[in-house]
């Protein structure tokens, strides 16, 4: 195991970390508020941390494979969480650091399960950087150091673990030859599609504040809300510009990058690509057809039912109504979309619509090899035969996903809540969702939870955003030997 590289890179990881808590305290300068010297003095730390850190380790040698790769990114998030949490904690907007890690790590991961009983209190620093953890952590504050800096590539495979650790799906390819500027390409999507959402939010005369927290959170699939009803009191106009920058968001980026370089017939061709808006137009008729007696005109049951499948498939967890209070037919499928979720490669969470699409066709397969054994079947994806490799790592996957879901349901159960909630509140968790049902629901949040819950669905968050194997690898003997 090569220590000396995996903490290195973590210094750097830190050291950015560091740099994008500075627009925090011209926030908090701006509207006067003393938050800024708790980002200051986090700052501090966070930098002197990563300094001893980055000393100790200068004379790194030896290679870097994929043990070092989930190791560094198992690591790094677990750190940049740690110290994201110190402004919560010093400014006393969280006075618990428990709950403080919760609320940050829900931002890192995505998630949007909140603890705050009212967000709307809270400094405008604070505010942002609630929000910014989701931009930062929708596309993997990994994959943006990739992107600018030259960490040590001098070995063989370095960006490409470390990429493939971070990034969420059953497969990362490369868009271009090198993966530091397949890193560049995605980021440069991220930064233009959310700059655009947040001139369509200002078109609707949505406040320059709560449009960039509000683009922050839609760009990363992340969903803390700046307000305490999240998009219920907005214009309609603002809540459609949400729902459709959230798709937008819920797709492969590499769809992206083939659109803009004249391929765009290669995209509309894609499996994965046709099968996520089929399930969002599906889901929206169906939960449109079923609500509509709760509705005044059917503008406002589409525009609400569009919008609660957009939030939840692509795992966003923003609110324009109640859905915990729809019937069990609706809630049914939006329970269903929460462990869908959306595209591989996308800032979306969930089980991925590609992982779905091969644990279909590996099942089709299996019946296939009962009924005719002496055939040799294979999966094909958008016309091409898949790896036994991928197959068997999504199949692993699902085991995983499943039996984590179980231990946590059982482990949080313990606090007395009901079933609904319990369970609702770890598939929300791990999905990276935000809003469960019941007492975790988008009109509630997660403080009544112990700490011990906490902790569990705080890991149930870490593993659904790096798709649990950079976690796991933490607790295996083996990660740790030096041979």
């Amino acid at each position: 195991m090569n220590y000396r590289t995996v903490w290195r890179f973590i210094s750097y990881i830190l050291m950015v970390e560091g740099i994008f808590m500075i627009p925090a305290i011209i926030i908090s300068l701006i509207y006067r508020e003393g938050s800024w010297i708790c980002f200051f003095l986090t700052i501090l730390i966070t930098w002197l941390f990563a300094g001893v850190v980055n000393l100790l380790t200068r004379k790194e040698k030896g290679g870097f494979y994929a043990k070092e790769g989930l190791l560094c990114v198992g690591l790094s998030w677990m750190m940049i969480s740690f110290f994201g949490a110190l402004p919560f904690f010093f400014s006393g907007a969280i006075p618990s650091f428990i709950d403080a890690l919760f609320e940050t790590v829900s931002g890192f991961t995505t998630t949007g399960a909140s603890i705050l009983l009212s967000v709307e209190d809270l400094p405008r620093g604070i505010l942002y950087w609630r929000s910014f953890s989701h931009w930062l952590g929708g596309m993997g504050v990994l994959v943006f150091l990739l992107a600018i800096a030259s960490v040590g590539d001098r070995n063989q495979g370095f960006t490409m673990h470390l990429l493939r650790a971070e990034s969420p799906g059953p497969s990362v390819g490369k868009i271009l030859p090198k993966m530091r500027d397949t890193a560049k390409i995605l980021y440069l999507i991220y930064i233009a599609l959310t700059v655009l959402d947040f001139i369509f939010l200002l078109f609707g005369r949505m406040p320059v504040f709560d449009a960039l927290c509000t683009a922050l959170g839609t760009a990363g699939t992340g969903g803390f809300g700046i307000k305490n009803d999240s998009i219920a009191g907005y214009s309609t106009y603002i809540q459609w510009v949400c729902t459709v920058f959230m798709l937008l968001f819920g797709v492969n980026f590499s769809c992206y990058y083939l659109i803009i370089f004249g391929k765009a017939r290669s995209v509309f061709k894609d499996e994965e690509f046709r099968m996520y808006w089929s399930i969002v137009l599906v889901a929206t008729i169906l939960i449109a057809l079923n609500v509509s007696p709760l509705f005044s005109s059917i503008k406002e049951t589409i525009t609400h039912s569009a919008f609660t499948v957009a939030t939840i498939i692509t795992t966003t967890g923003f609110a324009t109504a109640d859905f915990d209070a729809w019937p069990a037919f609706s809630k049914s499928i939006i329970l269903l979309l929460m462990v869908l979720g959306a595209s591989a490669g996308s800032t979306g969470g969930g089980l991925k619509c590609a992982r779905a699409m091969l644990l279909l066709k590996s099942l089709k397969r299996n019946i296939e090899q009962t009924l005719k054994p002496q055939r040799v079947q294979v999966i094909r994806v958008n016309e091409r035969v898949m790896d036994e490799k991928i197959i068997a790592n999504t199949n692993a996957y699902l085991a995983g996903y499943v039996v984590i879901i179980i231990v946590s349901f059982i482990a949080i159960s313990l606090d007395g809540m009901s079933v609904t909630t319990n369970f609702s509140a770890v598939i929300a968790c791990f999905n990276n969702i935000g809003p469960g049902l019941d007492a975790v629901g988008p009109t509630c949040n997660y403080a009544a939870f112990s700490d011990i819950s906490k902790i569990v669905l705080i890991f149930d968050m870490l593993l659904g955003r790096l798709e649990i194997f950079p976690i796991l690898v933490l607790l295996s003997p083996t990660t740790w030997r030096n041979k």
